[in-house]
């Protein structure tokens, strides 16, 4: 498997319609260096969970959701537990106009169905070209705001934020951590919001929420959840994910059966 995302792209079929379909295994605690195509990427796995960065946003997809990904733009995907990842290419000049920017999807049972059904044996160019109207009709993106949050550059700041990136849950407050880092809660403070663009105290909520998204995605409960990354009850964890997100963590993965979180 290569190092750049291109082994999907180059295994695909090719033809003269919008869509290149490829596939590939993605071992557990595989991850692709960063990368980006000309074309723009449905990203999604059939099984298991994959995570996507772009900038500071993480995003993390079970086969309930997909990622727009805009041709051009820069991304890093890898896994934590395995996958079974597909590569959907879609051609600029040969689709509708979408997403702008990167953009959660809602895969449905019909359209897991109409991504089977492409690739399953080869289709005749009129076949392909009718998939891929529905296919096209059923992308509905599903609003949320990402999560994520960019590493102070500070030297100070950085030793408190790679100690909470170890331990989200640590719960000391800032002036606490500055005896680890050697520095006053009020410097480090100034170093969080300038170079972050956050307080400190919205970065660190921003950093739980990404570490919650792999366990919460694999089914692990809500409330084994909260406690990993340092809330009190799966209401507060809720309640701040709803805040910082637009929606809950259940409407957030919604799955069609079988757990599904508050």
């Amino acid at each position: 498997m290569s190092q750049n995302g291109q082994d999907l792209l180059l295994a695909a079929d090719t033809g003269p319609t919008a869509m290149v379909f490829g596939a590939g295994v993605l071992p557990a605690g595989h991850r692709f260096a960063v990368h980006r195509h000309p074309q723009h990427q449905i990203a999604w796995a059939g099984r298991g969970v994959i995570g996507i960065d772009i900038g500071a946003n993480h995003w993390v997809l079970p086969p309930t959701r997909a990622l727009w990904i805009p041709g051009g733009v820069a991304h890093r995907t890898g896994t934590t537990a395995g996958a079974d990842m597909r590569g959907i290419f879609v051609e600029p000049d040969r689709c509708p106009a979408l997403f702008a920017g990167p953009t959660l999807l809602s895969v449905s049972p019909l359209l897991r169905e109409l991504f089977d059904h492409m690739t399953s044996r080869p289709l005749t160019d009129d076949e392909r070209t009718r998939a891929e109207a529905m296919v096209f009709d059923l992308l509905a993106p599903v609003e949320v705001i990402p999560i994520g949050a960019p590493l102070p550059t500070d030297p100070r700041a950085r030793v408190v934020a790679e100690v909470l990136l170890g331990d989200p849950a640590d719960d000391r407050t800032l002036a606490e951590l500055g005896r680890h880092a050697a520095a006053s809660s009020r410097t480090l403070a100034r170093a969080f919001r300038a170079e972050t663009g956050m307080t400190f105290a919205q970065w660190r909520t921003q950093i739980r929420l990404a570490a919650s998204l792999t366990p919460l995605a694999d089914g692990v409960p809500v409330t084994r959840v909260a406690a990993r990354v340092g809330y009190r009850s799966a209401s507060a964890y809720v309640a701040a994910f709803r805040r910082a997100v637009g929606t809950s963590p259940g409407q957030y993965f919604a799955r069609t059966g079988g757990h599904r979180p508050s």
